[in-house]
Protein backbone atom coordinates (compact mmCIF):
# COMPACT_ATOMS: atom_id res chain seq x y z
CA UNK A 1 0.00 0.00 0.00
CA UNK A 2 1.29 3.30 -0.92
CA UNK A 3 1.93 6.02 1.49
CA UNK A 4 -1.20 8.26 2.69
CA UNK A 5 0.04 10.10 5.20
CA UNK A 6 1.08 13.94 4.41
CA UNK A 7 5.23 14.38 4.13
CA UNK A 8 5.20 16.69 8.06
CA UNK A 9 3.46 13.69 9.26
CA UNK A 10 5.92 11.15 7.83
CA UNK A 11 8.46 13.04 9.36
CA UNK A 12 6.49 13.45 12.64
CA UNK A 13 6.57 9.77 12.47
CA UNK A 14 10.66 9.04 11.51
CA UNK A 15 11.01 11.84 14.39
CA UNK A 16 9.38 9.77 16.93
CA UNK A 17 10.67 6.82 16.30
CA UNK A 18 14.28 7.62 16.57
CA UNK A 19 13.29 9.33 19.31
CA UNK A 20 11.83 6.40 21.24
CA UNK A 21 14.60 3.70 20.02
CA UNK A 22 17.33 6.20 21.57
CA UNK A 23 15.50 6.72 25.03
CA UNK A 24 14.83 2.94 25.34
CA UNK A 25 18.46 2.29 23.84
CA UNK A 26 20.35 4.90 26.03
CA UNK A 27 18.10 4.69 29.35
CA UNK A 28 19.17 0.21 29.19
CA UNK A 29 22.39 1.50 28.68
CA UNK A 30 22.89 3.71 31.34
CA UNK A 31 21.07 1.35 34.01
CA UNK A 32 23.87 -1.53 32.84
CA UNK A 33 26.37 1.16 33.26
CA UNK A 34 25.64 2.26 36.85
CA UNK A 35 24.73 -1.01 38.51
CA UNK A 36 26.78 -3.99 36.63
CA UNK A 37 30.68 -4.71 36.41
CA UNK A 38 32.31 -5.29 33.64
CA UNK A 39 31.34 -9.20 32.52
CA UNK A 40 28.33 -9.25 35.07
CA UNK A 41 25.80 -11.48 34.83
CA UNK A 42 22.11 -12.36 35.40
CA UNK A 43 19.47 -14.64 34.35
CA UNK A 44 15.88 -13.16 33.49
CA UNK A 45 15.03 -16.77 31.73
CA UNK A 46 17.20 -20.27 31.24
CA UNK A 47 17.38 -18.35 27.73
CA UNK A 48 18.10 -15.30 27.96
CA UNK A 49 20.16 -13.31 30.24
CA UNK A 50 21.60 -9.65 30.97
CA UNK A 51 25.05 -9.48 30.66
CA UNK A 52 27.22 -5.95 30.61
CA UNK A 53 29.83 -6.28 28.21
CA UNK A 54 31.63 -3.46 26.14
CA UNK A 55 33.13 -3.07 22.52
CA UNK A 56 35.03 -1.11 20.51
CA UNK A 57 33.82 -2.39 17.21
CA UNK A 58 30.57 -3.28 15.44
CA UNK A 59 27.45 -4.47 15.90
CA UNK A 60 27.87 -7.93 18.20
CA UNK A 61 30.78 -6.96 19.08
CA UNK A 62 32.82 -7.32 15.90
CA UNK A 63 35.90 -5.41 15.38
CA UNK A 64 37.49 -5.04 12.35
CA UNK A 65 38.60 -1.79 11.88
CA UNK A 66 40.29 1.19 13.70
CA UNK A 67 38.37 2.97 16.37
CA UNK A 68 37.96 6.62 14.91
CA UNK A 69 37.53 4.98 11.05
CA UNK A 70 34.49 3.29 12.69
CA UNK A 71 33.05 6.25 14.20
CA UNK A 72 33.62 8.55 11.42
CA UNK A 73 31.96 6.00 9.43
CA UNK A 74 28.80 5.52 11.34
CA UNK A 75 28.41 9.28 11.59
CA UNK A 76 28.52 9.57 7.90
CA UNK A 77 26.15 6.29 7.69
CA UNK A 78 23.58 8.24 9.37
CA UNK A 79 23.73 11.25 7.33
CA UNK A 80 23.51 9.32 4.36
CA UNK A 81 20.46 7.66 5.77
CA UNK A 82 18.66 10.98 7.18
CA UNK A 83 19.36 12.16 3.46
CA UNK A 84 17.48 9.29 2.33
CA UNK A 85 14.62 9.77 4.51
CA UNK A 86 14.40 12.91 3.50
CA UNK A 87 14.30 12.14 -0.07
CA UNK A 88 11.38 8.82 0.92
CA UNK A 89 9.08 11.71 2.91
CA UNK A 90 9.10 13.59 -0.21
CA UNK A 91 7.79 10.41 -2.32
CA UNK A 92 4.55 9.81 -3.06
CA UNK A 93 4.77 6.23 -3.51
CA UNK A 94 7.13 5.23 -0.38
CA UNK A 95 5.04 2.71 1.75
CA UNK A 96 5.02 3.78 5.60
CA UNK A 97 6.65 0.06 6.69
CA UNK A 98 9.98 0.62 4.42
CA UNK A 99 10.00 4.63 6.11
CA UNK A 100 9.80 2.72 9.10
CA UNK A 101 12.50 0.70 8.96
CA UNK A 102 14.84 3.29 7.11
CA UNK A 103 14.07 5.30 10.52
CA UNK A 104 15.05 2.18 12.76
CA UNK A 105 18.16 1.53 11.25
CA UNK A 106 18.93 4.91 11.44
CA UNK A 107 18.03 5.25 15.22
CA UNK A 108 20.24 2.03 15.52
CA UNK A 109 23.17 3.46 14.23
CA UNK A 110 22.80 6.80 16.20
CA UNK A 111 22.28 4.85 19.34
CA UNK A 112 26.03 3.40 19.15
CA UNK A 113 27.28 6.61 17.77
CA UNK A 114 26.40 8.19 21.02
CA UNK A 115 28.09 5.27 23.68
CA UNK A 116 31.21 6.28 21.62
CA UNK A 117 31.20 9.94 21.23
CA UNK A 118 29.98 10.36 24.84
CA UNK A 119 30.51 7.46 27.01
CA UNK A 120 34.32 7.70 27.35
CA UNK A 121 33.29 11.62 28.75
CA UNK A 122 30.87 11.25 30.60
CA UNK A 123 31.59 7.49 32.62
CA UNK A 124 34.11 6.37 34.64
CA UNK A 125 35.99 3.20 33.39
CA UNK A 126 34.23 -0.34 34.53
CA UNK A 127 36.18 -3.05 35.77
CA UNK A 128 35.16 -6.56 36.98
CA UNK A 129 35.58 -5.17 40.27
CA UNK A 130 33.94 -1.73 40.38
CA UNK A 131 31.22 -0.41 38.50
CA UNK A 132 31.25 2.73 36.56
CA UNK A 133 29.95 6.63 38.09
CA UNK A 134 29.08 9.53 35.82
CA UNK A 135 30.80 12.28 35.40
CA UNK A 136 33.71 11.15 38.17
CA UNK A 137 35.73 14.04 39.39
CA UNK A 138 38.73 12.06 37.73
CA UNK A 139 37.25 12.47 34.15
CA UNK A 140 36.12 10.19 31.92
CA UNK A 141 37.79 6.94 30.79
CA UNK A 142 38.13 8.15 26.87
CA UNK A 143 38.66 11.16 25.30
CA UNK A 144 36.31 12.31 22.71
CA UNK A 145 35.07 9.90 20.04
CA UNK A 146 37.08 6.76 22.00
CA UNK A 147 33.71 5.66 24.15
CA UNK A 148 33.24 1.91 24.41
CA UNK A 149 29.72 0.89 23.31
CA UNK A 150 27.58 -0.54 25.99
CA UNK A 151 26.03 -4.05 25.17
CA UNK A 152 23.80 -6.30 27.81
CA UNK A 153 21.35 -8.53 25.77
CA UNK A 154 22.92 -12.18 26.03
CA UNK A 155 20.27 -15.58 24.21
CA UNK A 156 22.35 -18.59 25.16
CA UNK A 157 20.24 -20.74 23.52
CA UNK A 158 22.06 -23.84 22.44
CA UNK A 159 24.59 -25.44 24.59
CA UNK A 160 26.68 -28.56 24.10
CA UNK A 161 27.31 -31.52 26.31
CA UNK A 162 29.86 -29.64 28.32
CA UNK A 163 27.48 -26.67 28.79
CA UNK A 164 29.11 -23.96 26.62
CA UNK A 165 27.07 -21.83 23.98
CA UNK A 166 26.51 -22.81 20.72
CA UNK A 167 24.10 -20.64 19.68
CA UNK A 168 23.61 -17.46 20.20
CA UNK A 169 27.15 -16.36 21.29
CA UNK A 170 27.32 -12.69 20.64
CA UNK A 171 26.20 -9.85 23.25
CA UNK A 172 24.45 -6.81 21.63
CA UNK A 173 22.36 -3.77 22.67
CA UNK A 174 18.84 -2.64 21.54
CA UNK A 175 20.38 -0.66 19.16
CA UNK A 176 21.69 -3.26 17.18
CA UNK A 177 18.04 -5.38 17.66
CA UNK A 178 16.78 -2.92 15.56
CA UNK A 179 19.15 -2.20 13.04
CA UNK A 180 19.32 -6.23 12.99
CA UNK A 181 15.31 -6.55 12.97
CA UNK A 182 14.68 -3.71 9.95
CA UNK A 183 17.94 -5.08 7.46
CA UNK A 184 15.88 -8.12 7.86
CA UNK A 185 12.94 -6.94 7.18
CA UNK A 186 13.41 -4.86 4.43
CA UNK A 187 15.45 -7.86 2.78
CA UNK A 188 12.00 -10.38 3.04
CA UNK A 189 9.36 -7.69 2.48
CA UNK A 190 10.65 -4.35 1.16
CA UNK A 191 13.28 -5.04 -1.62
CA UNK A 192 11.38 -3.99 -4.11
CA UNK A 193 10.79 -0.83 -2.30
CA UNK A 194 14.85 -0.44 -2.27
CA UNK A 195 15.16 -1.23 -5.88
CA UNK A 196 12.60 1.42 -6.58
CA UNK A 197 13.65 3.98 -4.27
CA UNK A 198 17.24 3.93 -5.94
CA UNK A 199 16.48 3.59 -9.48
CA UNK A 200 17.30 5.86 -12.01
CA UNK A 201 13.61 5.90 -13.56
CA UNK A 202 12.15 6.30 -10.02
CA UNK A 203 14.08 9.39 -9.47
CA UNK A 204 12.83 10.73 -13.18
CA UNK A 205 9.36 9.65 -12.36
Amino acid sequence: MANTLSSKSQAWLVAGIITLVLVIDQCLKFYVKLNFTLGEAHEILPWFKICFVENNGMAFGIEWFDKLFLTLFRILAVGLFCWYMHKLIHKDNTRIGYLVMVALITAGALGNIIDCLFYGLVFSESTPLTVATLFPDAGGYASFFYGRVVDMLYFPLIHNSAGETVFFRPVFNFADSCITVAVIAVLLFYSKDLNRSLSKEDEKS
